[in-house]
């Protein structure tokens, strides 16, 4: 039997919460989603005047982070033309992002879900997606 560590609702909507923050910091509304970690949705937000088109790039970025377990500027880097993942952004129906702003969360070693963030550019969305990230290695007693 498998024992899956997976972040619960509570922590996720903290993610959401300090990411948040860091998009008020920088003044780019922007819509965060946090998946478990097989990419499932948990919670998501749309901040207002974040752009409506960005609502299912921060749910894919968190998917395509958490499935590869590797952020999305990471696959960015070895999908361009010439390299080994050329061409991924069209699997799982589009699905897989290849822009940064996706980071698998992580407690310990074990990818427990992941952030995806939309809305800024592509270094704004990669620094409030991190800073959702970082938060379980900040909490009290996070996944057990």
């Amino acid at each position: 039997m498998l024992n899956i560590k997976r972040l619960d609702i509570e922590e996720a909507r903290r993610l959401i919460a300090v990411a948040r923050l860091k998009a008020e910091d920088i003044g780019v509304p922007m819509c965060i989603a946090v998946t478990d970690e097989s990419g499932i949705l948990i919670a998501f937000e749309r901040m207002d005047g974040a752009k409506i088109t960005s609502v299912n790039l921060a749910i894919d970025k968190a998917y395509t982070a958490c499935g590869i377990k590797k952020s999305t500027q990471a696959l960015g880097e070895v999908s361009q033309p010439g390299m080994p993942a050329h061409g991924i952004a069209s699997a799982l129906g589009g699905r897989m992002v290849t822009v940064a702003g996706g980071l698998p969360v992580l407690a310990g070693s074990d990818v427990v879900g992941g952030i995806g963030v939309s809305s800024g550019s592509p270094a704004q969305d990669h620094d409030v997606a991190q800073a959702g990230a970082d938060v379980l290695s900040k909490m009290k007693n996070p996944i057990a």
